[in-house]
């Protein structure tokens, strides 16, 4: 399908065959960006136990610190900045309890809907780093008006990175749709585990897509569960991994104090 994943590629494609490296680890990285690892306030880590089980697993899989983001999505997740430092500052605390030196920092992930755009206007928001601010979309309808509403985030002053752009399917036959938010300034993120097939097959295809047109800026594991921890290590000792190796994330640049 594309030079970088065609190979071999009738055989059994979502197993993702074994390669071969020498370090196959995340700590090319360094940082994983998009993270739901605040126990209780969203649809990830439900108990603290939780959080230090999926923290765990990124530090042995090489990872060198976090930026956990956090929904804020009004209808289902109502956070604010304050319960996201409220529950940040409960997570340090347990890290520090149980000798776990991992150094993370929260950020939030944002649905764009209204709620958004109120806040935009009325608040700081939560940052990956210094502008950069991390917005998601529906996955069932293509957002009205969505350059006019990634303009004025810029506006404002921020730079706005597009979380798990590969999952959305109403772009999956608007390839140039992609090309064209780029080009607006706006920065792509790539689910890892979408390249497992985890998310289904056209996912995968989208996500091998855009790795290969070089259009991701930023790789994060999104990371809910340990289920999701299994398909990173898959990742691991995959064919991909190379690849990912060789792509010039801005992941590890990143750091967190």
């Amino acid at each position: 399908m594309f030079s970088l994943f065609n190979k071999k590629k009738e055989k059994n494609t979502d197993s993702l065959p074994q390669q071969h490296s020498n370090s196959s680890d995340w700590s090319f990285l360094n940082t994983d960006i998009h993270s739901h690892f605040i126990p209780g306030i969203d649809d990830g880590a439900q108990t603290i136990e939780d959080s230090l089980n999926m923290i765990r697993a990124m530090k042995d899989m090489g990872f060198k610190s976090l930026v956990t983001t956090p929904h804020i999505k009004f209808d289902h997740y109502p956070n604010t900045t304050e319960t996201i430092q409220n529950g940040l500052a409960q997570l340090h605390r347990a890290l520090i309890e149980n000798h776990i030196d991992m150094p993370i920092r929260a950020a939030a992930e944002y649905y764009i809907d209204d709620h958004f755009m109120q806040l935009l206007d009325s608040e700081p928001l939560l940052t990956i780093q210094k502008n950069e601010v991390l917005v998601e979309l529906s996955f069932m309808f293509e957002p009205m008006n969505f350059y006019n509403t990634l303009f004025k985030i810029q506006t404002k002053g921020y730079k706005p990175i597009l979380a798990h752009p590969e999952r959305y399917t109403f772009y999956h036959d608007k390839k140039e749709v992609y090309e064209e938010i780029r080009d607006r300034g706006v920065m792509l993120q790539l689910n890892t585990i979408a390249l497992t097939g985890y998310y289904g097959k056209p996912v995968k295809d989208i996500a091998e897509y855009l790795l290969e047109k070089k259009l991701y800026d930023y790789c994060g594991s999104d990371m809910h569960h340990m289920r999701h921890a299994d398909q990173l290590k898959k990742v691991l000792d995959s064919r991909v991994l190379h690849t990912l190796q060789r792509y010039p994330f801005k992941n590890a640049a990143l750091q967190i104090a």
